[in-house]
């Protein structure tokens, strides 16, 4: 039985609001007092208590084996002090337990937005090579809990991805 892995590389591309749709928002900045409207977060965060916190991660690199979903909320993602980084998704499918290989993709994120992602969307990351990055991270309280469903590409494919710009 072969059981080396691959190794596929993935081409991360800057996030603009209309490659990064069928995963979710891109949120940037607007003028203060502009009324709600569809460029706002479209926020799902009924099924629970949000949860809105930093998170410190220490460097990350760009190689994952593991995507993750949650199908119980929306997820809003965004870094601290002006740092970029990385991620990987995919777009939801309730109706497997993995992403199509084929629908994966990368991103490269600025340190002046903010992603959303949709109920369902498969992520991986953040990525970065800084020494660490601070996250703003919006979920809900139990959401590693109860609603964190990861699909281990290692195990069904011998598959690792890397994340290159």
């Amino acid at each position: 039985m072969n059981t080396s892995k691959t190794i596929q590389q993935l081409q991360a591309q800057l996030i603009t609001s209309e490659n990064f749709r069928p995963y979710g928002q891109v949120i940037s900045a607007s003028v203060d007092g502009k009324n709600y409207d569809t460029e706002d977060a479209q926020l799902d965060l009924q099924n629970g208590i949000p949860r809105f916190y930093i998170m410190r991660l220490h460097h990350k690199g760009r190689k994952f084996h593991t995507i993750t979903r949650h199908t119980q909320c929306t997820q809003c993602l965004g870094s601290l002090e002006g740092k970029d980084w990385l991620i990987a998704v995919a777009p939801p499918n309730n109706d497997t337990d993995e992403p199509a290989l084929e629908d994966i993709a990368a991103f490269r994120i600025p340190g002046n937005c903010f992603i959303k992602l949709e109920i369902g969307t498969w992520h991986a990351g953040p990525y970065f090579e800084h020494e660490f990055v601070d996250f703003y991270n919006l979920e809900l309280s139990d959401t590693n809990l109860v609603d964190h469903f990861t699909h281990n590409f290692l195990k069904s494919h011998q598959l690792e991805f890397e994340i290159s710009s």
